[in-house]
């Protein structure tokens, strides 16, 4: 059961995760984490419960600490980067191309190659502003991807809305003050219950400025 919906949000600025948002890349993902996890003989399952949404090196720490996770991550995104295995999400473009494109940015925990290539191969604007794994200390659930998305967009964090289909996404924004609508592509409804908003498609979503450089988001 969806949780109950909050019909409008007032913001300056909008912040979208990248994977199972704006680009479907679960087959990619899957597919390319398991075949990692069984040429390093690792549990499959046990790495695919915790790979969506999350940066690859702390993924690798976490299920293989006896390896060079940076190495590993490195082979694993360019990987990654080469399968062609990628979908614009439904709706996607028509949300972004009615942002103005100094208001709205990319927070993703792949590399900037990664999320250049999956952007380009589902047709979607290249943002003005991307914060990527490769750009920061700490990835999701810790605040700093999305702190460092609205410092780069000149907007005071509250002032952000964030656009996630991941736990660790939902928690990193909110750890950074932001609020959250929530995408159940990737996790199914309940798993994103910490969400302000959750809506199974982008097109419940409609976006207008109000002249004031202000952001009327309005969930159907």
């Amino acid at each position: 059961m969806l949780k109950k919906r909050v019909t409008t949000f007032h913001c300056a600025a909008i912040l979208f995760d990248l994977d199972g948002v704006l680009v479907n890349s679960t087959g990619s993902v899957d597919r390319q984490w398991r075949a990692w996890a069984r040429e390093k003989g690792i549990d499959e399952e046990a790495v695919i419960a915790i790979a969506h949404g999350v940066r690859s090196i702390e993924v690798i720490r976490a299920v293989a600490p006896h390896l060079d996770a940076e190495k590993e991550a490195r082979l694993l995104e360019n990987r990654e980067a080469s399968d062609h295995d990628i979908s614009v999400m439904s709706g996607a473009i028509v949300l972004v191309r009615s942002i103005p494109q100094d208001q709205w940015g990319v927070v993703t925990s792949g590399t900037r190659l990664l999320a250049s290539a999956r952007l380009t191969f589902a047709g979607i604007p290249q943002p003005k502003v991307m914060v990527a794994a490769d750009e920061v200390i700490h990835g999701k659930p810790h605040p700093e991807p999305y702190l460092k998305g609205a410092q780069l967009l000149g907007v005071n964090p509250a002032e952000c809305l964030v656009i996630e289909d991941a736990p660790a996404g939902i928690r990193s924004a909110h750890a950074g003050g932001m609020k959250v609508i929530a995408l159940a592509s990737t996790y199914a409804a309940p798993a994103l219950g910490e969400a302000d908003v959750i809506v199974k498609k982008l097109e419940q979503l409609k976006i207008n400025a109000d002249g004031t450089r202000k952001l009327i988001v309005t969930v159907n």
